[in-house]
């Protein structure tokens, strides 16, 4: 029987997280997405942990640690190259109140593929089951991986399944690309189906998430426990209540540039309470704005994205084009 006392979700139905992306998944923008369509978990953006570092955790990512997620199971994140280092991030992490802490084996630019990090540690099973054997001595709630389906073969994932069982893993979040792909090419769940098959823990699926159709075919093609809703999720934040049916499915072009709207105006005070001065936000939008591929929003989203200041930005918002009288939830 699977054991769900450790599970950062709770049992009865699939759960449906928000990825950690890096530069976007603070903890601004998951308090937003809490409060408007609460996922069932949330991840911090990767926290580097560094063996030279006198204080291998960073005092930002200290403090996204310590977030307020108001009730939702927040999962840490950790990336790194060297074991002991990573076991006192993760000491020091549930020190700091960590309950879920999560292992990147999944990050495919080199900066850390290069140093044996992230979706590199795929290319030595041994040297990985050591760490992962480490790790889940001194994690005493969830434990958790994020991988690719290899390093340059997706197929290397099955020599691992056992490995990650063996290891006292709880549960696998899968995105189906290598490594090498990064995010070319497309997201194979016919790959994310057969490792739910041979595999006995819980697997997320991830990866090329991007409308609520998509979403529940995923879940009835795989059998995946649950979703983890990352780019799609960033673009469109309703993404989440369309897939429980709470919202509609699909929103009309107008509609869809009054949410977006909405949703840059609120990040934007958001994130004018995190970060330093008016043109870091400005950057900061445009890092959202990067992740719309909608043919609806892209003209807009390039527009704004032109913005040369914050204030010219929203006042593009305010513009009678963009504003529709609709209004959502």
């Amino acid at each position: 029987m699977e054991n769900t006392t450790k599970l950062p979700w709770p049992p009865g139905k699939p759960p449906l997280m928000l990825a950690p992306m890096q530069g976007l998944t603070n903890r601004a923008l998951r308090g937003l997405f809490i409060e408007w369509v609460r996922p069932d978990v949330v991840f911090t953006e990767f926290v580097r942990v560094k063996a030279s570092a006198r204080k291998n955790i960073s005092a930002n990512d200290r403090r996204e640690i310590t977030a307020a997620e108001a009730g939702v199971p927040l999962v840490v994140q950790l990336i790194g190259t060297d074991t002991a280092a990573l076991l006192t991030a993760a000491r020091t992490a549930q020190e700091l109140g960590a309950r879920h802490l999560n292992l990147n084996l999944g990050c495919p630019y080199g900066r850390m593929t290069g140093n044996t990090a992230g979706g590199a540690l795929l290319r030595d099973p041994d040297a990985l089951s050591r760490m992962l054997d480490a790790l889940r001595r001194e994690i005493s709630g969830s434990f958790s991986i994020k991988l690719r389906a290899g390093f340059a073969d997706p197929e290397e994932i099955f020599a691992l399944l056992g490995h990650f069982a063996d290891c006292g893993i709880d549960f696998l979040i899968l995105h189906p690309r290598t490594v090498k792909q990064m995010y070319t090419g497309a997201a194979d769940h016919r790959i994310t189906a057969r490792v739910v098959r041979q595999c006995p823990l819980p697997v997320i699926a991830n990866g090329d998430i991007f409308t609520a159709a998509r979403g529940r075919e995923v879940l009835a093609e795989t059998g995946a426990a649950g979703l983890m809703l990352g780019r799609g999720a960033i673009a469109d934040p309703l993404l989440f209540s369309r897939l429980r049916g709470s919202y509609q499915a699909e929103s009309s072009p107008p509609e869809k540039k009054a949410e977006l709207r909405r949703y840059l105006v609120e990040l934007s005070e958001r994130y004018r309470l995190l970060f330093c001065g008016d043109q870091q936000v400005l950057v900061k939008l445009k890092e959202v704005l990067c992740q719309i591929h909608d043919p609806d929003l892209l003209p807009l989203a390039r527009e704004l994205k032109r913005s040369k200041g914050l204030a010219d930005l929203l006042q593009l918002l305010e513009l009678p084009r963009y504003l529709d009288s609709g209004a959502w939830i």
